[in-house]
């Protein structure tokens, strides 16, 4: 009888440590919505970081909302698209880059586009800024498609949904709770918030996400979120994965200069 309930009173066994496969180093960047400076700045930390880590599989992955918002959306997407030409970079699909998508289609997306920080996104290609705002929705969705290359719409459309590695998986905004990883709706992997951030059951794997915007990143035992809000605060979080451990790395603009730091978790 006693050992019955000295059974039922033993705490259960940890959980083991989540880890990177032997031999890989993983990258993930958070939304970085229009901030180029930062973006530069946090690249060439990374690059500089993991040369001194010495030699590994490196993938580097961002968590999608490369646009919109801040004001360098398309010098953003050129500069993910050049890094991706000499580094393995996966890149996932954000809501925003869902919403840039179908505005050319439509002209209510265009108009739900342009109300949360789509305008910013237009005004970074060659388009006159007056003209832009004078226009009716139509007109608008014309300059659109007169202004945005080709080469731009089919990078964004070979952007991902979520990718595995290891223990950890990577989504824009987060999972449905009661669905298999593998079985999610992109509608969910690029919207949700709740009941997924309160949510605390193991997933199954350590989503890693961006989306919704916190003051410092967030680490919970079953998701780490990294989106400190760069077009609004300045900051760009990342997190370095390598076996069993973690790190950040941040930018940070002040006053027109940006500095960038690596810190362990």
């Amino acid at each position: 009888m006693f050992n019955a309930i000295r059974t039922f009173f033993r705490p259960e066994p940890a959980r083991p440590a989540s880890t990177i496969p032997a031999g890989e180093r993983v990258y993930a960047i958070g939304d970085i919505h229009g901030r180029l400076d930062l973006f530069a700045e946090i690249a060439s930390l990374i690059e500089s970081d993991d040369l001194e880590r010495g030699p590994a599989d490196t993938t580097v992955i961002l968590l999608g909302d490369l646009i919109d918002r801040g004001p360098q959306s398309a010098e953003v997407l050129a500069g993910a698209r050049a890094w991706q030409a000499y580094r393995k970079v996966r890149i996932l699909l954000g809501n925003h880059e869902e919403m840039f998508l179908l505005s050319f289609e439509k002209s209510a997306h265009l108009r739900s586009f342009l109300r949360f920080g789509g305008e910013e996104t237009i005004l970074s290609y060659p388009v006159d800024p007056d003209a832009f705002r004078r226009a009716d929705i139509a007109e608008a969705q014309q300059m659109m498609r007169d202004v945005v290359p080709p080469e731009d719409l089919e990078f964004i459309m070979s952007f991902e949904d979520s990718i595995t590695v290891g223990d950890y998986a990577f989504v824009h905004a987060g999972i449905a709770p009661d669905v298999p990883i593998a079985n999610q709706r992109p509608r969910d992997l690029r919207w949700i918030r709740e009941p997924f951030l309160s949510d605390t059951r193991d997933h199954g794997a350590i989503v890693v996400h961006g989306h919704t915007i916190t003051d410092e990143p967030e680490f919970r035992p079953n998701r780490i979120g990294i989106d400190t809000g760069a077009y609004k605060s300045s900051r760009l979080t990342a997190l370095g994965l390598q076996g069993s451990e973690r790190w950040l790395i941040e930018a940070v603009e002040k006053d027109g200069t940006v500095t960038s730091t690596v810190k362990p978790c």
